[in-house]
């Protein structure tokens, strides 16, 4: 009925609870990436065999379990000095599935 497992130094349990629970955004997981080549791997594997992939990084697993893939440099971009520049980035991050991060650093940097 439970398992134990760890992703990333932190230690999970999980319950089955039966088929009446289902899996919501409620609960999700978001995996920070340093570079495109990760975040190219984990939406490609994460989404396989029945997963689905939405807006702003947000992808689904194939059991239904949500996921943000995100670079690690997407926080200081949202929150540079430059509000301008923090704006810009966010735009271009409401209009990705999966999120680029040449794209991203190209539009912080434009004028």
């Amino acid at each position: 009925m439970t398992v134990e497992f760890t992703l990333d130094r932190v230690e999970f349990v999980a319950l089955n609870g039966g088929p009446q629970f289902k899996f919501t955004e409620a609960i999700s997981f978001n995996v920070n990436c340093e570079t495109q080549e990760e975040i190219d791997y984990f939406w490609e594997k994460l989404s396989a065999d029945g997963g689905s992939t939405g807006p702003c990084g947000w992808l689904k697993d194939k059991f239904g379990l949500s996921w943000q893939v995100s670079p690690v440099v997407l926080g200081d971009m949202l929150s540079d000095p430059d509000p301008a520049a923090a704006g810009r980035v966010m735009n271009a991050m409401m209009e990705m599935n999966k999120f680029d991060i040449a794209t991203l650093k190209k539009t912080a940097m434009s004028s």
